[in-house]
Parts: C-alpha cells; sequence; structure tokens
C-alpha cells in the first residue's frame, strides 16, 4: 500500500491536472480554460420527487452476517483478504446511443448511472477485485462525480472536462488519470466515442504518481438477508422526456436492462454481445440542480445532484422492492440506508446498479 508525503501528493494532481486540461479538447462537450477561477454551484428548485403507484414494506427482515472476507463494493465474498486490499478504480463510461454496445461494463464490481447533458446519462463503473482488459468508451467528469467517487478514495479515469470542472475535482482531491493512462483510441468508432482503457494499466499508472491504494469503505451494509416486499418483475426509470426509459426485467435471479424496448447489449473484443445484468438495483433520489463556474466565460454550465443530507431509496433484489431513506453527512462518507423504522436496511450481496436518480423523475414497477 502506498502512503504518500503531502508534497507528492500535491505534484501528482497538478501533472493529472495538467494532462487533463491538454485532453480536454478532445471531448465536444467540453469546454477548456487555462485560467484559474473559483468554482461557484448554483443550485436549482425542482418539483417534489412523484411517487411510485405502489407501497412498500418498510419493516427490517433478520440478517444473517457473511462469513468470509467480503467485497466493500458489492458484498460478494472474495478468495483472500489479500485480493480486497487495494484501491478502487472508477472509470466514467459514455452512454450516448453512437457509445453503444459499450465494453467492460459487464466486468465492474458495481456501476453508477447519473444525468448529464440533453437529457443522456453517464456509468461510473468501479473496479476492486475485478479488472477488464477493455472497457469504454471512456468520456468526461462532471461535478457530481466527486461525490461518488471521493468517498472511495479511488483513482478516477476520464477522458478530460471543461477546465473550471478540472479544477473542481482536483480541489476536492479528487484523483485523476486522463487519456493515455491506461486508455487508447480505436480506429473502428469515430471520436469522441472511441476511447477504451484498461484497468490493469490504470492500476500502474495510479502507482506511478502515488496515488492512495487503500481498501475502500463499503458502498452499503451488506449482509445474508431475505428481503420482505413487493414482488416486482420490471421496473422503468424515467430519466429524461427526450429519451426511452431505461427498463429492467427480473428474469428470477438478475434485473436485464433495456432501453424502452431494446436490450441493452455489452459487447467484447470478439463482438459478441449480451444483455447487461446486475443483480441489484438501488435508486437514491437525489435533488438536482445546476452547476456553474463563477466567471460564465469559463465554461458551460451542466446538470447536477446533489447526495448529501438525506432523501429517499428503493432497493430492488431477490425480486422484490423495499423501499427507506439514505443519509450521508458529507461527500467523504458513504451512504447508509435505512428503513423507516430508523432500521439498517441491508443489502444482498451481488453486484449493484446505482441510479443517482433526479427526483424530480419518476421510477415506477410491476
Amino acid at each position: 500500500m502506498h502512503h504518500l508525503s503531502a508534497s507528492r501528493r500535491v505534484l501528482s494532481v497538478l501533472v493529472a491536472f495538467a494532462l487533463l486540461l491538454a485532453a480536454c479538447g478532445g471531448d465536444d462537450e467540453a469546454t477548456t480554460t487555462t485560467t484559474t477561477t473559483s468554482t461557484t454551484i448554483a443550485p436549482t428548485t425542482t418539483p417534489a420527487t412523484t411517487a411510485a403507484p405502489t407501497t412498500t414494506t418498510t419493516v427490517a427482515p433478520t440478517t444473517t452476517a457473511i462469513s468470509g472476507p467480503l467485497s466493500p463494493i458489492n458484498g460478494i465474498v472474495a478468495e483472500s483478504d489479500e485480493e480486497l486490499d487495494r484501491r478502487v478504480v472508477a472509470v466514467k463510461i459514455d452512454n450516448h446511443p453512437s457509445a453503444r454496445p459499450q465494453s467492460g461494463l459487464e466486468q465492474a464490481d458495481a456501476v453508477y448511472e447519473l444525468l448529464v447533458e440533453g437529457g443522456l446519462t453517464r456509468f461510473i463503473a468501479l473496479f476492486h477485485d475485478n479488472d477488464t482488459e477493455y472497457l469504454g468508451p471512456i468520456r468526461s467528469g462532471r461535478p457530481t462525480d466527486a461525490e461518488l467517487v471521493g468517498f472511495l478514495d479511488a483513482t478516477f479515469n476520464i477522458s478530460g472536462a471543461s477546465g473550471w470542472i478540472i479544477r473542481y475535482l482536483a480541489n476536492r482531491d479528487i484523483h485523476m488519470l486522463g487519456e493515455g493512462s491506461g486508455s487508447f483510441r480505436i480506429g473502428s468508432r469515430g471520436a469522441p466515442h472511441n476511447l477504451y482503457g484498461n484497468t490493469v494499466d490504470m492500476r500502474d499508472f495510479a502507482d506511478r504518481n502515488d496515488y492512495p491504494d487503500e481498501i475502500p469503505p463499503a458502498m452499503f451494509e451488506f449482509g445474508d438477508v431475505q428481503l420482505e416486499g413487493e414482488e416486482v418483475t420490471s421496473v422503468s426509470l424515467n430519466w429524461s422526456s427526450d429519451w426511452p426509459n431505461v427498463n429492467y426485467e427480473w428474469d428470477g435471479e438478475r434485473f436485464l436492462r433495456s432501453n424502452g424496448s431494446t436490450p441493452f447489449m455489452w459487447m467484447d473484443t470478439e463482438g459478441n454481445q449480451e444483455q447487461l445484468a446486475f443483480d441489484t438495483l438501488v435508486v437514491i433520489f437525489g435533488r438536482r440542480y445546476t452547476a456553474a463556474p463563477s466567471d460564465p466565460s469559463q465554461g458551460v454550465a451542466v446538470p447536477a445532484t446533489d447526495t448529501v443530507g438525506e432523501g429517499r431509496v428503493l432497493v430492488f433484489a431477490q425480486g422484490v422492492v423495499v423501499e427507506g431513506t439514505w443519509s450521508r453527512e458529507d461527500r467523504l462518507t458513504p451512504f447508509e440506508l435505512v428503513y423507516e423504522d430508523g432500521s439498517p436496511l441491508v443489502v444482498p450481496p451481488g453486484v449493484p446498479y446505482i441510479a443517482i436518480f433526479p427526483d424530480s423523475r419518476s421510477v415506477t414497477w410491476e
């Protein structure tokens, strides 16, 4: 494990900052600048959460501790403690229609999804005990990313970002890697949807930058639990009125993802495709606001979602849904999930999809 001096960490952040600014020009949604400026995050008021048309269980079931070393990202038992004693590598993944099918999401230990411009979303793929040699397309960072990877002390690989966003992330001690640090362009797709990466190589670059290499805190409280909730066969997330809903179908074992009626596929290096699926869906409702630089000349405003404080949470697993509340004191603490009565909402082990979802939009299920 790496224990850095303050001077070396500052130097590595400055080097990464310069490289990422240089990479910004390749992102068609990013604006670059070399002028240092402060950043203002300006919230906007949004309507209250649209409630789903069903009632969920709020009583905590009996939980049994899982024996063995557990992945802090998904609660799955690992082969050894040594396998878990390393950093998280987080990678921002494109979700534009031209970026599909993506590669490597199916090998992640967990996947966030969050709103960006134009009603589109992007993913953050988290790799802790797992790795992949082919992951992408990789895209640019946004302010909300700091709240999602900071508490994990993750190394964060992005294609770049507007200058003010890079500074925003750097000021929050996000350990960034940019293009060329474990990533490469492929010839079969056009820019900006052609940057791919290898998380093993990203770990090597993180070592060179003396980035932290510590085991992260637990994403949620995991346990051997049989959830007691309403049975679910399908879930629909209405991210935007501009694009089809994201839908999940429970097949008896996992939730299979579709965009509208179109199965959402992943593709390997040989061109083989399969439908993306997750063991658990965690929907964290947050207040949507607009993040912007203090000086409008320094870049464009972007959508953001607040994940500090508390809000509604839905957990879909084992073919049922339960509802509770999430809370966290600041961006450096993990999410705490509880039922209505205040008892812990324990998440069963399994690879989770975590939607950072605007509380002005609706989630429905059948």
